[in-house]
C-alpha cells in the first residue's frame, strides 16, 4: 500500500474540534421539521443523552459524561453503529435557540453531527445537519447517504412526538 492508499482508507478525524459540520465530506445530509412545542422542551430532550432511548428505539447509550457539554464524550449506539462521541459545541443561537456539534469516529466512517433549535410562530424549527467521510463511505456514497437520510428523518420524527408527548403532560 503505498502512502496515497493509506490516506485515502483512514477518515480525517479532526485535530483541532470541529466548528460545524464537513461541507466537504463525501455524504452530507440536512433535514428540519416544525414541532408544535418549545424550543427549551426540545433542547431539554435533546441534551440528556442518556434519556435518548426513553425516546428515540433505535438508540442505546452505554456511556455518557452527563449532559451534553463541550468536551464530554458519550458511547452510544444507532441503528446497529457504535460510536465514541465528543461534544464539541453547546449553547445558544443568535436570534434564540439553541445548538449541538458533536462527532466520532468508528469503522473508518468520521461523522460530525449538528442540531439547532431555532424559535418560530407556533413552535421551534428544529433542524439536524451530518456529514460522514472516510473510506467505508467512499466505497457507496448512495447506500450511506440513504441510511443517514433514513436515521435523521426518524430522528427528529421521535424527538418531535417526546417534546409534543412531554408539553401534553404538564
Amino acid at each position: 500500500m503505498n502512502a496515497t492508499d493509506t490516506a485515502t482508507a483512514t477518515p480525517t478525524v479532526p485535530t483541532t474540534p470541529p466548528t460545524e459540520i464537513d461541507s466537504a465530506a463525501t455524504v452530507v445530509v440536512r433535514h428540519s421539521i416544525h414541532v408544535a412545542a418549545s424550543p427549551d422542551a426540545l433542547w431539554a430532550l435533546h441534551v440528556d443523552v442518556a434519556g435518548w432511548p426513553r425516546w428515540h428505539g433505535e438508540i442505546t447509550v452505554q456511556h455518557a459524561d452527563g449532559p451534553l457539554a463541550v468536551g464530554h464524550d458519550f458511547i452510544w449506539t444507532s441503528y446497529g453503529f457504535t460510536v465514541t462521541s465528543t461534544t464539541y459545541a453547546v449553547g445558544s443561537l443568535p436570534g434564540g435557540g439553541h445548538r449541538s456539534l458533536w462527532g466520532g469516529t468508528s469503522d473508518g466512517i468520521t461523522g460530525v453531527h449538528e442540531w439547532r433549535f431555532t424559535p418560530e410562530s407556533g413552535g421551534t424549527l428544529v433542524e439536524t445537519l451530518e456529514s460522514f467521510a472516510g473510506q467505508p463511505i467512499e466505497a457507496d456514497p448512495e447506500a450511506m447517504r440513504g441510511a443517514l437520510n433514513s436515521s435523521l428523518e426518524a430522528s427528529l420524527q421521535h424527538l418531535a412526538t417526546a417534546a409534543i408527548d412531554t408539553e401534553t403532560r404538564r
